[in-house]
């Protein structure tokens, strides 16, 4: 029942999530963590099982501080990204991680990136993307309105706009959302 949301703008990129942490139907708490700093630019959002999520997202940010310890560099977000997908293909063939996630950041010339990967480790990058059941009414409301210059707060409108509409169409009310 989760729902994630990442819009790229010119210069910058939005990522939401829901704050429903969910058993089959039951809500089992409504302020859970769905989103990962890996950086002071670039978030990682993360739906799926809880113990995979948590494990998973705190293994991707360990061995990028790691990464950055040892080398004396921060990995730009598409290395994040490749690393990222690299530890879901490998985990594939024996404990999968059943993980979808969206991984944004903007690298040191400006450049800003949003990827979209699942739990098969297949990748894509993207101008927006949206994960879970609400993905269906997100992308149609993407589809539409969006633009590739957007400015912050053309970007927050939108964000706004496919909130609303995943809250007035989903039977189920994911009333909170967070945004990065």
């Amino acid at each position: 029942m989760e729902c994630l949301i990442g819009i790229k703008g010119k210069d910058f990129v939005l990522v939401a999530s829901d704050n429903m942490a969910a058993h089959s139907i039951i809500a089992i708490k409504h302020d859970a963590q769905k989103q990962f700093e890996l950086s002071d630019k670039m978030v990682m959002a993360v739906s799926g099982d809880a113990g995979d999520m948590t494990n998973y997202a705190e293994y991707i940010q360990k061995n990028l501080k790691l990464y950055e310890m040892v080398q004396g560099y921060k990995l730009s977000p598409n290395a994040a990204a490749n690393f990222s997908r690299k530890v879901l293909a490998k985990a594939l063939r024996s404990s999968p991680y059943m993980v979808n996630l969206l991984l944004a950041g903007v690298d040191d010339n400006g450049e800003p990136s949003l990827y979209f990967m699942d739990y098969l480790a297949s990748m894509a990058k993207e101008n927006y993307a949206a994960h879970g059941y609400g993905s269906f009414f997100i992308l149609s409301t993407m589809d539409r309105y969006y633009k590739e210059d957007m400015t912050k707060d053309e970007a927050l409108e939108l964000l706004k706009k496919c909130i609303k509409e995943v809250q007035s169409r989903f039977i189920v009310n994911l009333n909170a959302f967070s945004v990065k």
